[in-house]
């Protein structure tokens, strides 16, 4: 995994936040896999607009967080699925809450994004 230059300040909860759902596509990949488990192809497909690598990258940051949960199916050919733990769930609420804010918000910036 990447290591920063910066060393990451764990008295500040926003920081410890951000640094598990902070990324383009973590919250989104919590969201879906609310819905039930899911082999990492079909998350490519499900969010066609990231690179498979990001998509990658962000399940192994997530993994390494206690987000979610990989299992390895020891069969010919093996196959892996994602699923989320516990304490991802406990972060649901929170990306409701910030959906709906952008929701809220959505009027202002397709105002904003007319200006430019």
């Amino acid at each position: 995994m990447y290591k920063k230059k910066i060393p990451f300040d764990i008295e500040c909860g926003v920081k410890i936040t951000m640094e598990v759902i902070g990324g383009k596509w973590k919250s989104c990949i919590l969201m879906e896999l609310e819905k039930g488990a899911k082999r990492p192809s079909e998350l490519h497909r499900h969010f066609p607009d990231a690179s498979p690598r990001v998509i990658d990258q962000q399940l192994k940051e997530l993994e390494f967080h206690g987000m979610i949960k990989k299992t390895i199916f020891p069969e010919l050919p093996p196959h892996s699925e994602y699923s989320i733990t516990n304490t991802g769930k406990s972060l649901l609420p929170i990306i409701e809450q910030i959906e709906k804010w952008g929701d809220d918000f959505r009027p202002r910036m397709k105002e904003l994004l007319e200006l430019k």
